[in-house]
């Protein structure tokens, strides 16, 4: 786990180095959703309301900052943002939003995450943005 430490920004500063270095220009990251925009509390994020049932936000804000230093970028990012997040396989079937939860989200597997983040790679449909990931 990344809770209460920097591993995630001290991470992506060097892979964002890297890869302008390398001149690729392809990121697809996976994140919480707690970095999703508030469907209750307009410009505010989920850990920052109700939304989220997280009560420590450290996690939640090095994820906000890995956010915030993609959107620096000229990189065509993607931030998967699944919600609870159990191991499993992949079913194939489940929901995403962009920049929000999906409606009455709860959880998605591993194995989708996994399916999602790897489909996006190949066809670029939410470049620049957050997804948020549920069944």
């Amino acid at each position: 786990g990344t809770d209460r430490t920097t591993t995630l920004t001290e991470g992506i500063a060097n892979i964002i180095l890297a890869l302008e270095k390398a001149a690729v220009k392809r990121i697809v990251t996976i994140g919480t959703a707690g970095i999703l925009d508030s469907r209750v509390k307009p410009g505010q994020f989920r850990f920052q309301t109700g939304e989220s049932r997280q009560k420590a936000t450290f996690a939640a804000e090095e994820h906000l900052k890995v956010y915030q230093m993609l959107k620096e970028t000229s990189l065509a990012w993607t931030i998967a943002c699944p919600t609870y997040l159990p191991d499993g396989i992949a079913a194939g079937h489940y929901r995403v939003a962009k920049n929000v939860l999906p409606i009455d989200g709860m959880k998605i597997s591993v194995g989708d995450t996994a399916q999602f983040a790897y489909e996006e790679c190949l066809n670029g449909q939410f470049i620049q943005a957050r997804v948020g990931l549920a069944y």
